[in-house]
């Protein structure tokens, strides 16, 4: 691969897939090590969901966060943990892989929407 060409962004390849939780961005929802399912397609994606997206200027980077609003054709998002600020505030506007449904590990459960 050229090195002029950007890394091909990370993809869901089923439409239920499961993904790891690594640190503490969006604690106390999920924490690091939790395993959750992440759903490519169904319905649309609103404020207040959990999300796994990559951010448009780190494309080779797979985050959870949640959406907080749509904005330029891709979504703002923001981790739970406050003091944590790897999220839409440093990254800017991010585009929406699938949502995360449910926590299988540790602690199984539905992952809900918060309002926001």
């Amino acid at each position: 691969m050229s090195a002029d060409l950007p890394p091909t962004a990370p993809r869901l390849p089923w439409p239920l897939t499961p993904v790891l939780v690594t640190g503490p961005s969006m604690s106390p929802t999920l924490r690091h090590g939790d395993a959750v399912l992440v759903r490519r397609g169904g319905r649309a994606v609103r404020p207040g969901d959990v999300v796994v997206a990559v951010f448009r200027s780190r494309p080779e980077l797979l985050v959870v966060k949640r959406a907080v609003r749509a904005q330029d054709g891709g979504w703002w998002l923001s981790g739970d943990n406050g003091l944590v600020v790897d999220d839409s505030r440093a990254y800017g506007v991010a585009d929406v892989r699938g949502r995360v449904v449910a926590r299988y590990w540790p602690r199984p459960g539905r992952v809900r929407p918060r309002r926001l």
